[in-house]
């Protein structure tokens, strides 16, 4: 009997040691993910060398909730959600004596107020590129918009033109292509607003939810942002709740439209978003703390994200300092679609970015909940989404 005991005692902690050196190899050679559940999305998208996530994501949001409810593979215009947006955000800008903002930047609120007073159009119908490049590229466009913008709100005059926004319009019709009054899709001749509506969306069945203590929880606030020159409106949830909403719609078949700050060391160029413990991802990086507290910061976001390590523990107060001490700002936006795995069973939000199909995961991001959770500034979600606590607790019908 001790014989045996002493065979099985063995062969039980060969296969331990082996699972322990399988998984240091994998943490050694980076991180190895499995997918656990991925819903439809279109294709990636690359908004180049321009500042409009925000029209890409929002887009490709929408595109992968028309992909949920079966009806088909839509590809819709940015720039016309673009063109028509900065118009409006010059307008509100100008009747603010120039001080509130007017950026090339914007929120997922935008697709909703475009949908609702000018419907959309297809790719193909505005391709909105005028410039001879075959991607975006607006530094000129932004500069000579804004030289203009400010000209107009900023300028001392005794009494405004009826046709400034005219001249504006110009400009973005100059680089952008004008925004159509009709086209024809597949055979069919429509306008910007009965293409939207023959898309058989309920855009008012679209909530945004954000998590900040500042105001009160399960109610709704404007997040004081200057993208969000809109001033619309966010639910507010405690953190576990909004995670739990986000894993929820996951699994339930939605995606979701995702405001995060990409700024942080944590967030790699090559596919990975973690928010490394940096003390304790010293102490494991195999680097003594002198030479890891002074490299370069690129160097040390290249050793944070080249592989599985311990994350910081995720509170409500962390959130709330990052954004009132402007370390978490409004810098991207992105598409959410999936769960996935590390090889050590660590969950991971599979993310759908726009800079092109280039990098490790060929434009997808595996983001953590730890990053997610500290760095999520709101989300945009079918209501359906919410678990029905959550959706009561809100009001939400």
């Amino acid at each position: 009997m001790k014989k045996l005991f002493l065979i099985a005692f063995c062969a039980l902690t060969t296969s331990v040691f082996a699972q322990t050196t399988e998984q240091k190899e994998q943490n050694e050679e980076g991180f190895v993910f499995t997918t656990v559940k991925e819903n439809p999305i279109t294709s990636i998208k690359d908004q180049n060398r321009s500042s409009t996530c925000w029209s890409f994501s929002a887009l490709g949001f929408l595109e992968a909730e028309l992909l949920r409810m079966g009806k088909g593979e839509y590809d819709f215009s940015e720039m016309y959600l673009v063109h028509h947006t900065m118009l409006d955000r010059a307008e509100m800008y100008v009747r603010l004596h120039g001080e509130g903002s007017f950026s090339p930047g914007g929120s997922f609120y935008d697709l909703i107020h475009c949908f609702k007073h000018y419907g959309l159009v297809p790719q193909e119908a505005m391709p909105g590129i005028r410039y001879g490049e075959p991607l975006p590229v607006h530094n000129e466009l932004d500069a000579v918009a804004g030289a203009y913008v400010n000209a107009i709100a900023k300028g001392n005059l005794k009494k405004l033109t009826p046709v400034w926004k005219e001249g504006l319009s110009s400009i973005y019709d100059t680089y952008l292509g004008e925004c159509p009054e009709t086209f024809t899709y597949n055979g069919k001749e429509y306008t910007p607003r009965t293409f939207a509506d023959e898309l058989g969306v309920n855009i008012d069945d679209y909530v945004s939810l954000t998590s900040y203590t500042h105001h009160p929880f399960y109610t709704t606030f404007a997040i004081e942002i200057p993208d969000n020159w809109h001033w619309a409106l966010s639910y507010n949830l405690p953190i576990e709740e909004l995670m739990q909403v986000m894993h929820n719609a996951i699994d339930k078949g939605y995606t979701f439209a995702w405001a995060s700050d990409v700024s942080e060391s944590g967030f790699s160029r090559n596919g990975v978003a973690v928010m490394p413990d940096d003390a304790k991802a010293a102490e494991l990086s195999g680097s003594d703390m002198a030479r890891w507290t002074g490299m370069k910061p690129e160097d040390k976001r290249a050793e944070l994200t080249a592989k599985p390590l311990p994350e910081m523990e995720i509170t409500q107060e962390m959130r709330q300092v990052a954004f009132d001490n402007w370390e978490t700002t409004d810098d991207h936006g992105m598409v959410i679609y999936g769960i996935a795995k590390d090889q050590n069973g660590k969950p991971y939000f599979m993310v759908k970015n726009s800079w092109g199909t280039e990098g490790k995961y060929n434009g997808i991001w595996y983001a953590s909940e730890a990053f997610v959770a500290y760095k999520t500034m709101s989300i945009m979600v079918h209501k359906d989404a919410l678990p029905k606590d959550i959706k009561k607790k809100l009001g939400i019908k």
